[in-house]
């Protein structure tokens, strides 16, 4: 972009004379207000109007800084705010481990916040550095695509560096209600990332036309997103193939308390049993349920623990008889990785079992692992000053290969995201092997009252721009049959114990996010910074 000859417009930036101290001191306390108000418009609150109004006022906020810096502050303070309140769930899960203190959880939310700020502040920062670049123009209408560019390319970094943690992406706000897609239908041609910065951009718009009192054009807009967040999903297609998911509703406390592990395990099967013969069928278990080792090679009293009478041959003819000849079961499980006659590691892993024979018919391991959830980071430094997992064990979990497909026969290709996974747009189908759904089994119970209705949005957001259907079975709610469109078929609610039978809905032909990823949004963003700088530049000559 061409270097600016001129000094900025003061419709971008304003210089009062108190000085940049005075600047970022005012702004700083909006800009820190601004995230916490766009953090409304995830769910369970879904307050998308609000969360689009605090954007736009964080882009004025920014496009006024007097600096690259001092915009980089208040995207730090946006971000503080904004991950503070979409992540209180975090703090709910230290309440269910005994190894720390459940109030270290409420301290755990704003530390990570510290590092998660950092990715707003490189959108703002970006931002404003980028303007500062561009020839003087009497509107401040650039910050709207700009600022939409760089939040695309910050989402993406924070998707993947140091492990990424993708939660709660801004454009998730666009997401419709359960039967319907809402301004989320785009996601298949922007990907999640371009979805996140053409809300911004769009929040960005409409604030500047509030501020140059341009409220018609601001009317209209408001009105065309209302529209569009509840347009009809139209005619839904339907499937062939019979699911049966399960929610067994077992609270945390009884997971992993051996006196319940029989009746945990019985409860399961009630909620399996076929309803009729002769009907191929897929039988859904959640993350976490499954006490029972179903591999052979583990020493002996590795099996002694569970429930299935020290034998992982009978643990799985036992769930073969539960769940009927022409069933496939898709259930959590956890494999041991062993050496010296030990375990020295686990998976936390998703096993198909054939109703027929009892089979092994294939098998996933958890690949994106939950930094303190199922590893400890730095062991040898943290465990020592009294840190620890929040899963409880003393064995880490061992990270998988990634994405796979696993050809089920007359039950069809399952693509399997085991929890968190299901977070990482583009990250979700192994490519080349296109299944004809994904399997999302999860253990939520521990995630209070926000974490669950989160992580249904994020997994109806991967069947939008997937293409596929979503599959989820959790031990406690939220489960669900969700379309490729993102539509929620059916679904039973968090503390609920019950059963969804239904046909898994068909998958669309590959949508233009399945064929090229992550690219999509990047590319998006370029086009939008290539596309202000023309039009900026042709309208200073």
């Amino acid at each position: 972009m061409p270097a600016s000859t001129t000094a900025p417009s003061a419709a971008i930036i304003e210089r009062p004379a108190m000085g940049a101290i005075g600047v970022i001191a005012r702004p700083g306390v909006g800009s820190l207000a601004a995230g916490i108000v766009a953090a409304t418009g995830f769910q369970p609150l879904g307050l998308w109007p609000l969360a689009l109004l605090a954007m736009g006022g964080f882009a004025l906020l920014v496009a006024r800084s007097p600096g690259w810096r001092a915009a980089a502050w208040l995207g730090w303070l946006f971000g503080m705010g904004h991950f503070t309140l979409g992540n209180n769930w975090i703090a709910t899960a230290f309440t269910y481990q005994a190894n720390m203190p459940a109030m270290l959880g409420w301290a755990a939310v704003p530390l990570l916040s510290l590092y998660l700020a950092l990715f707003p502040a490189l959108a703002a920062g970006g931002a404003r550095w980028l303007l500062g670049r561009m020839p003087a123009t009497r509107a401040g209408w650039p910050i709207a695509p700009v600022l939409g560019a760089t939040w695309i390319i910050a989402e993406w970094l924070r998707g993947w560096v140091l492990g990424g943690y993708a939660w709660n992406p801004f454009g998730i706000v666009l997401l419709g209600p359960f039967d319907r897609p809402g301004l989320a239908a785009i996601a298949p041609w922007t990907g999640t990332y371009g979805l996140s910065g053409i809300a911004v951009a769009l929040a960005a718009g409409m604030a500047l036309a509030l501020l140059g009192r341009r409220f018609v054009a601001a009317g209209v807009a408001a009105a065309a997103l209302a529209l569009g967040m509840y347009w009809p999903a139209g005619e839904a297609r339907q499937g062939t193939l019979a699911v049966t998911v399960v929610q067994p509703h077992l609270e945390q406390e009884r997971l992993n308390n051996p006196p319940f592990y029989e009746a945990n395990f019985q409860r399961l099967v009630r909620l399996s049993r076929p309803v009729s013969a002769g009907e191929p069928r897929l039988v859904l278990w959640p993350e976490s349920g499954l006490v029972d080792y179903l591999r052979e090679g583990y020493p002996q009293h590795y099996y002694d623990r569970t429930t299935a009478l020290g034998s992982p041959a009978f643990a799985r003819r036992r769930i073969a008889g539960s769940i009927g000849r022409d069933s496939v079961l898709l259930t959590g499980a956890v494999d041991l990785e062993i050496a010296e006659e030990r375990a020295v590691g686990a998976y936390n892993s998703v096993t198909a079992l054939s109703g027929r024979s009892g089979a092994i018919l294939g098998g996933y391991a958890k690949a994106h692992l939950v930094p303190f959830g199922e590893f400890l980071p730095l062991r040898s430094l943290l465990e020592p000053i009294g840190l620890s997992r929040l899963v409880p064990g003393a064995l880490d979990f061992i990270p998988g290969p990634g994405p796979r497909t696993l050809e089920l026969g007359e039950q069809g290709r399952a693509a399997i995201q085991i929890c968190y996974e299901i977070v990482f747009s583009g990250q979700v189908v192994e490519r080349g092997t296109r299944p004809d759904y994904i399997f999302n089994p999860s253990n939520d119970g521990w995630f209070g009252a926000f974490g669950p209705p989160q992580f249904l949005a994020q997994a109806r957001l991967r069947a939008v721009e997937e293409g596929l259907p979503v599959l989820r079975s959790t031990t406690t709610g939220i489960s669900a049959v969700i379309d490729a469109r993102g539509v929620v078929r059916a679904h039973l609610p968090r503390g609920e114990l019950g059963r969804i039978d239904a046909l898994v809905p068909p998958a669309l032909a590959p949508t233009l996010f399945a064929r090229l990823g992550n690219v999509l949004p990047l590319i998006l963003a370029a086009m939008l910074l290539c596309g202000t700088a023309i039009a900026i530049t042709r309208t200073a000559r």
